[in-house]
């Protein structure tokens, strides 16, 4: 008697993954959500097993979108056309199913929040996703340029009675130019994605401490590389005395490069020229950080409106306080969005969007604002504060207006009684570890030239994202979520450990010179 079953659910699950869990307590803190995210073609399909879960994705990612765009100011999907309108509802998760040939080379106008989508991976491995989703893109779109090359090939040879059908085949986009900063994860990204990185150099700016975009280097580099060039890769979010990069001025450029060098659309205008290459140089912006700068998302919008961008990678960790664990990648071309979304392998966990999604309802859009407005308020404060503690010690505040995150005080004078560069730096750094065991988290103490070797590459001055900056030096930053109490602790603490690391270096100096003179009477 089929009525007379006693088991308690109303599925029954013979597959090899049936979001069954063990623990209770593993259960409870993943609100049974076993399933996870996405299917194996795509992190943002909805799961039929796991509708709650692909539910609350969708949800997760509106409330984001929503919050990016009216808290952080960033901006959307231009309102020219209510079709447009009628298309952001459908396309804010960049589920379109169109074959990605249009848009490639401009945004139509969109602002970087047009379109979104969350990853359940960090910054690092967000960017290796988004560079191998760009370049099944570009080879896409390059094949449909090749064949419209090589087909206008075989009609202009029809008509002039030539034989020759041959057209040269597209070559292979391996190569992505970074401008230069000083941090691991994105070098390791785009290696880890199969790609070789061309590192910029930066430039020192002439009247400030300020090191920055080298646009110079950028147009030598798109000219020397060409076609082989998969992506630019720029970021706004840095430690000082790196600045954002010039992201507009860079989005103008590549946009400039690639109206002279690639079809737009394959058009009919660039029929003669079969030189010309479909996908074009995408622009990616690391914006880690940044959400919570007024004054970078502004940059951001700019480049949107004047020039080439293609993504936009955020950190949910840092600008939304949840556990490390997911990204966020903006679009204004839900093209772009589809392609990263399709790229991910396998399912996906569902527990950085969940941490996310609990997180949004519970500040709601004016509790973001709130703390978004509070760490303007407190940026003020930090700089005089950390201004006066360095010219207590005979430092002085670098002077880089741009970076509104991070600050940097000067550490030339730290350490006496020696010229020797490398026991200079020695000390310097045992002052950065001082501050650690004082239980003091977050800044970054920086010696002069410092090398460090990563995958091969050497970078000479690591730390400063300059070979030769003239400053040993300390940052710190005034991040979203920092509090006024915990602010004046910082500074009350790397005072107090100032002091002490001073005094003891003024103990061993008398000690050493006493024993010096110890030797010489003897």
């Amino acid at each position: 008697n089929n009525n007379s079953s006693t088991y308690p659910h109303r599925w029954t699950g013979a597959g090899e993954r049936e979001g069954r869990i063990y623990s209770p307590l593993v259960s409870s803190r993943h609100f049974g959500l076993g399933h996870g995210i996405g299917r194996s073609g795509d992190v943002m399909e909805a799961q039929p097993k796991a509708v709650g879960s692909s539910a609350l994705l969708r949800l997760c990612l509106r409330l984001v979108l929503d919050a990016v765009r009216r808290g952080a100011g960033l901006t959307g999907l231009v309102k020219s056309k209510s079709k447009q309108n009628k298309k952001q509802l459908k396309n804010d998760g960049g589920n379109n199913k169109s074959d990605g040939a249009t848009n490639n080379n401009n945004n139509n106008g969109n602002g970087p929040a047009s379109y979104g989508t969350l990853l359940p991976v960090c910054t690092g491995m967000s960017m290796a996703l988004v560079l191998s989703g760009l370049r099944d893109r570009a080879n896409q779109l390059d094949k449909l340029a090749n064949q419209h090359d090589a087909t206008t090939t075989t009609n202009n040879n029809k008509n002039n009675n030539n034989n020759d059908e041959s057209s040269s085949p597209a070559p292979e986009r391996n190569i992505v130019l970074w401008s230069r900063i000083d941090q691991k994860s994105c070098y390791k990204a785009i290696l880890s994605a199969g790609l070789q990185c061309i590192v910029l150099p930066t430039t020192i700016h002439p009247t400030t401490d300020e090191v920055s975009t080298d646009l110079d280097a950028l147009q030598v580099a798109l000219d020397k590389y060409s076609h082989r060039i998969l992506a630019v890769i720029t970021t706004t979010s840095c430690f000082c005395p790196r600045v954002p990069d010039e992201v507009d001025r860079v989005a103008k450029l590549i946009q400039g490069w690639n109206s002279q060098h690639c079809n737009n659309n394959n058009s009919d205008d660039d029929d003669n020229n079969t030189d010309k290459r479909g996908a074009g140089i995408a622009h990616v912006i690391n914006h880690a950080y940044g959400l919570q700068c007024t004054q970078t998302n502004k940059l951001l919008n700019r480049a949107c409106t004047i020039g080439r961008v293609d993504a936009i990678i955020c950190s949910t960790d840092k600008n939304f306080l949840v556990p490390v664990g997911g990204a966020l990648i903006l679009s204004p071309n839900d093209q772009v969005i589809a392609c990263i979304s399709k790229n991910y392998p396998g399912r996906a966990s569902a527990s950085p969007v969940v941490d996310l999604f609990i997180t949004l309802l519970s500040m709601g859009l004016n509790g973001y604002k709130g703390i978004l407005e509070e760490r303007r308020r407190l940026v003020d404060v930090f700089r005089v504060k950390f201004d006066a503690l360095a010219k207590k010690f005979g430092e002085r505040s670098l002077d880089c207006p741009r970076n509104t995150i991070s600050f940097g005080i000067t550490l030339d004078n730290l350490v006496i009684g020696t010229d020797d560069e490398t026991k200079k730096n020695v000390q310097i750094t045992k002052f950065g570890s001082m501050l650690f065991t004082r239980c003091i988290s977050g800044t970054r103490i920086v010696p002069t030239k410092e090398t460090k070797t990563i995958s091969g590459h050497i970078f000479q001055g690591f730390g400063s994202s300059y070979d030769d900056y003239p400053h040993s030096y300390m940052t710190a930053a005034c991040a979203v979520g920092m509090g006024e109490e915990e602010m004046m602790e910082f500074f009350e603490r790397l005072e107090r450990c100032w002091r002490e690391y001073v005094g003891k270096r003024e103990k061993e100096e008398v000690r050493k010179r006493l024993k010096e003179m110890e030797i010489e009477q003897s």
